[in-house]
């Protein structure tokens, strides 16, 4: 019997080095005579360069180069970077204004790189930036999230990036034109700094023909690709490593700026060139999150059944498009604009705007935790409004029937969410939440519950390939094209190739981030690793134990030959070897074909991670201090292979979901200074913060892979943005508090009660 979804503890085999300080990070291997880079940024959000001298800084003793955009493009590099324009309707596409690797002619944001300076030490790096003459004339800094204010871009009227709409909106019109009720809620998404423990880093080395350009990033092949496009290299001629990465979230799967720069820095010079951001460059140039504002509109029946759905938002894409940022808040958004509700008028009319700020791009869940919280936000309002319990209402407009086609063509192929909501209600203990409510109101708190239901999205390449090598010493080597940024990797895959083969699970080893070991992979996010890379696992180990099988056969000339997951054996013949014997055998026989398998696949279909969030707060309205008192999540992500790593992703997803909904934001002043830019003044969530979490799962396995996995990543932040809130909103309801927007500071939630208090006298 598979071991897959017990509860058993798993012991992560990356633990053991990142515990005693083995881990290798980018900064660990580094060359030693590496060269340190350095970049000397804007300190204007939008002006003119009027004049840059940088003489005086290539004189300076241990530098070895200065250069900006000119320097840069003469050196064969392509200035202008990846990023993603949005197709629209009648063949029209998303702005497309170029994003220079260096700021030539003009700085559109704080911190945009402007001048790179390579040298011995950091020191010396920084003494020629001091001696750098750098001239900048400001402009009118445009800031405001809606179309209109100073260009940013010619190519961009209007500072419009793009204008796009998906679903009926003649279908939505009819709908509320014949509703029984209607409901309107904004929503206001704050951007957010991702802040990953490790900041990004790389370095590059040339050997006169090929370049090896080492990243802490999600992937490696989209990084090989625009690094060869830009240095006008072969494909073949760049080899990009992954090592150990200390956090990505989205925000490292990126080519960014710095990584051309110190790649043709180490072509041109012939030597090793190194990068590590500081905690303040990555605050002021990792890209961002979120930042939107969405208006949702929602249609009722007399029964209260959801006939009509419309979201209007206008999302901020700084100063630049980054590589992926026009589709997250639009086709990304739509992915799961309707939820988990069964609704067949939808419409979404997205429109991105350019500001002076760091560019936005994706952010754990990228679109699907900024349309969940939009809906679970409206929902929740309309049972206030409407006067029905808000797990009534969910309950009578969930998706009941599957496959289900969305309004926006997404086809969710299983899901019981009426189970899960029940069983959430129960493990929250929902029938007794009056009585913790009187207790916290004879303490003078004022306590409040929120729901979130959620669907997800999985996302990415549905194609993946993995290579399994049978190694001498009776283990094997699997070769994967997902890069694990801290999630387990590689002691799920491990275990699921000792499951499938009889390996010992210690002696699978896993290589995962380098572009010249497979030849293809997709890389890291949307939640895809384990679907995607599983299913090509499983073929993998399939072809391989085929052709074992048919070379016993003719070993043992016998006729029905099998493999039972641990060993090979023919029928009436107690003749049996293992996976590492049958390797022995083959190579014997000189058949190395065996040995070494590689497949690719691809999945049928998305799957759909799917849940319940129920959050309890409790505020002292007094200091507007609030404390998050209880957290229960169910949720649906079909087949568990390793339940304790998917409970950890839970984990780590909601208390991000907690650091947006409570603390965290990203502040600009009138001039586009980030005001935000150190953890003085950029709130990050404790873990004295946090309660315990409870944990259960109601899985529905998915019938677009072979094992009926949906992937869990993303999900714990898809549903804690939308159960915060409304649990706040809840608590506050009770003094007459009619609008919360996160984040949930003890200063804004004061200033609302007072609002509320004022307003009643």
């Amino acid at each position: 019997m598979s071991k897959f979804g017990k509860s058993q503890g798993v012991g992560r085999h990356e633990d053991i080095r990142f515990l005693t300080g083995k881990g290798r990070y980018v900064d660990d291997i580094a060359p030693a005579d590496a060269l340190h880079a350095l970049f000397l940024r804007s300190d204007h959000a939008h002006g003119r360069i009027t004049g840059l001298d940088l003489e005086a800084a290539r004189d300076l003793p241990g530098v070895h180069l200065v250069l900006d955009a000119a320097g840069l493009e003469s050196l064969g590099v392509t200035l202008g970077m990846k990023g993603t324009r949005l197709h629209i309707a009648d063949g029209a596409v998303g702005a497309g204004p170029e994003r220079p690797v260096l700021a030539r002619d003009r700085v559109r944001f704080v911190g945009e790189a402007v001048v790179m300076i390579v040298a011995d030490t950091v020191q010396a790096a920084q003494d020629a930036a001091e001696v750098i003459g750098l001239d900048i004339e400001g402009l009118p800094v445009s800031l405001a999230l809606s179309p209109g204010g100073p260009q940013v871009h010619a190519e961009a009227p209007e500072n419009r990036a793009f204008h796009w709409q998906i679903g009926d909106g003649a279908a939505v019109d009819a709908a509320f034109a014949a509703a029984a009720h209607r409901v309107t809620l904004e929503v206001v998404h704050n951007r957010i700094i991702v802040n990953a423990m490790e900041p990004r880093g790389c370095f590059a080395q040339w050997d006169g023909a090929r370049l090896h350009f080492c990243v802490n990033g999600q992937g490696v092949w989209n990084q090989r690709n625009e690094l060869a496009r830009m240095l006008g290299l072969p494909r073949d001629a760049v080899r990009v490593t992954n090592p150990d990465v200390g956090g990505g979230f989205g925000m490292k799967a990126m080519t960014y700026p710095e990584y051309v720069c110190v790649a043709a820095a180490a072509r041109d010079l012939g030597r090793p060139v190194r990068w590590i951001a500081t905690r303040g460059e990555s605050m002021l140039t990792d890209n961002a999150g979120r930042d939107l504002v969405a208006v949702a509109d929602l249609a009722f029946d007399s029964d209260l059944r959801v006939t009509g759905y419309r979201v209007n938002l206008v999302s901020n894409l700084g100063a630049y498009n980054s590589q992926y940022g026009q589709a997250i808040q639009s086709e990304l958004f739509s992915k799961v604009l309707t939820g988990v509700y069964d609704i067949s008028a939808a419409h979404l009319r997205a429109v991105g705007v350019y500001t002076n700020t760091t560019p936005v791009d994706a952010y754990r869940g990228a679109g699907r935790p900024e349309a969940i919280l939009t809906i679970e936000r409206a929902m929740d309002e309309a049972a206030r409004q409407l006067g029905v319990d808000p797990f009534d209402l969910r309950m009578r407009n969930f998706i009941t029937s599957f496959p289900y086609r969305s309004a926006t063509g997404e086809l969710i192929d299983v899901g019981d969410f009426p189970r899960v909501l029940a069983r959430a209600k129960a493990e929250a203990d929902v029938a007794g939440f009056a009585a913790r409510q009187a207790d916290s109101a004879a303490r003078g708190m004022l306590r409040g519950i929120g729901l979130a239901t959620y669907i997800e999205s999985i996302l990415g390449d549905a194609d993946e390939s993995a290579r399994l090598v049978l190694d001498r010493d009776g283990g094997a080597t699997l070769y994967v094209g997902t890069q694990s940024n801290g999630q387990g990797h590689e002691t799920v895959y491990a275990r699921m190739v000792a499951e499938w083969t009889g390996l010992p699970e210690q002696m699978v080893r896993i290589v995962q981030g380098d572009s010249d070991a497979i030849p293809k992979g997709g890389g890291t996010g949307g939640s895809r690793s384990v679907t995607v890379q599983g299913t090509a696992m499983r073929a993998t180990v399939r072809q391989m134990v085929a052709g074992f099988t048919a070379f016993l056969a003719e070993e043992w000339e016998a006729d029905d030959v099998g493999f039972d997951g641990t060993s090979f054996g023919a029928a009436g013949s107690n003749t049996r070897l293992t996976m590492a014997e049958a390797a022995d055998l083959a190579r014997l026989r000189g058949r190395s074909d065996l040995l070494d398998v590689c497949q690719t696949t691809t999945l049928d279909g998305r799957s759909y991670p799917n849940g319940a969030h129920v959050a309890e707060v409790e505020v002292d309205p007094e200091t507007g201090a609030m404390v998050m008192d209880r957290y229960i999540v169910v949720d649906d992500f079909g087949t568990l292979i390793a339940p304790d790593l998917a409970i950890g992703q839970v984990h780590g997803g909601v208390a991000q979901g907690y650091g947006q909904a409570v603390c965290e934001v990203a502040h600009y002043d009138y001039q586009g200074q980030l005001l935000t830019a150190s953890f003085m003044d950029y709130a990050m969530p404790r873990a004295s913060d946090l309660p315990m979490f409870g944990f259960t799962s109601e899985p529905v396995p998915s019938i677009m892979n072979p094992f009926g996995m949906k992937g869990c990543g993303e999900a714990g932040t898809v549903g804690a943005l939308g159960a915060i809130s409304n649990a706040v909103r809840d608590a506050l309801a009770q003094r007459g508090v009619a609008r919360v927007d996160m984040p949930f500071t003890p200063a804004r939630i004061w200033h609302w009660l007072k609002e509320a208090e004022n307003d009643a006298a």
